[in-house]
């Protein structure tokens, strides 16, 4: 696999071992699993390398319980993606190799199938299939009613000239990001070597903020996103945040990741006031090309609804993702592979969990 995407680099996977999560890193060859002290998400011909993290948690009254995630990953080389019996036989091979790693408490393996597919009915077929088979052989491994990476993204060709680039945007777009400019919107881009990145922290959390109550959504604690931006990394990975502005006001930020593989739209947060300015498309564009200057070949926005539906309530940000011109991009999502029995409880719990912060909060927060 050489389009190693972020989630499998060892920049994320010790990021996320600083927010709860234990990083492991495996080397696969030959039939054989190993553990790989000197991991990188680069493999060697023939072979299969992923990073795995591991979250303990209490259930209830229960004892410790822990959940083994291995985000978009692992890829077999010349494996044809639309074979899922073929997948998950190796799916269950490396399940079963991969338990003499983990605590004996470890009541599942969530692995994100990394198949790309151009359509949503595609997609659909796939997971289909899938569950269809894993069902008439009893299989250990099954389909999660919730997917942890967002399943539905548009992905930008970097290699395209800026002139294309802009001319492949709906005119709307281009309108938009040229309005902006003309208004007067500036944008200031922080790393964790600029002066000031710190207050420039504190201004997007405020934004966040915002939108959080706009929009029923919650940000995570300002320390993670802290760590986020400040943290090095031996992999040319560089995480810039992105701020407009209108005279003395705030309007919008963003948080991307840039790669040398691909740049990633992470996270985003926007004021109330000012609307009418378009500083969010200003915004985007600034960091495409600063992200085709880093040398990444694609920029990814990172979620959205897999159709366009004007009764999704995220209809909104499906059209203003895809406006940009990318190719829409749709992946099976989320399979377990069940460990311990206790495992069906905690699908009851997540499932409640969902409800609860994607319906409940939602409708508490709209009254």
């Amino acid at each position: 696999m050489n389009n190693i995407p972020f989630l499998q680099t060892k920049f994320w996977a010790e990021f996320k071992g600083n927010h709860g999560w234990k990083p492991y890193y495996f080397k696969y060859q030959n039939g054989i699993l190993n553990e790989d002290q000197e991991y990188c998400s680069v493999p060697a011909e023939g072979q299969i390398k992923f990073a795995l993290l591991l979250r303990t948690f209490s259930l209830l009254k229960l004892k410790k319980l822990s959940i083994a995630y291995i985000p978009l990953a692992p890829n077999f080389p010349g494996l044809d993606q639309n074979k899922s019996e073929e997948y998950f036989l190796n799916i269950e091979s490396i399940t079963r190799d991969l338990k003499k790693f983990l605590p004996q408490n470890t009541i599942c393996i969530r692995y994100d199938i990394p198949f790309d597919f151009y359509s949503p009915d595609e997609r659909d077929n796939f997971n289909k299939d899938a569950i269809n088979y894993l069902k008439s052989k009893k299989s250990i491994i099954s389909k999660t009613a919730v997917d942890i990476q967002p399943p539905d993204t548009t992905i930008l060709d970097l290699s395209k000239s800026e002139d294309q680039l802009l001319s492949d945007m709906k005119t709307k777009w281009r309108y938009n990001v040229k309005l902006a400019e003309r208004k007067g919107v500036q944008i200031e881009c922080f790393t964790k070597d600029n002066a000031g990145w710190e207050n420039a922290l504190d201004i997007f959390y405020q934004l966040f903020e915002i939108t959080g109550k706009r929009d029923g959504i919650s940000p995570h604690a300002k320390s993670y996103y802290k760590d986020l931006l400040c943290r090095n990394s031996s992999e040319n990975i560089q995480v810039r945040l992105y701020l407009s502005k209108h005279e003395n006001d705030y309007l919008a930020g963003i948080i991307t990741l840039f790669s040398n593989n691909d740049a990633v739209y992470l996270y985003g947060a926007s004021n109330n006031i000012k609307r009418n300015l378009m500083s969010t498309y200003f915004l985007q564009w600034q960091a495409i090309k600063d992200a085709k200057k880093f040398g990444s070949r694609t920029y990814d926005f990172y979620g959205m609804p897999p159709r366009e539906d004007p009764n999704h309530p995220m209809h909104g940000l499906y059209l203003f993702k895809t406006g940009f011109g990318g190719q829409n991009i749709h992946r099976p999502g989320s399979y377990d592979a069940k460990l311990k029995s206790t495992y069906n409880l905690y699908v009851i719990a997540e499932k409640f969990r969902a409800w609860y912060h994607k319906v409940f909060l939602k409708k508490l927060k709209g009254r």
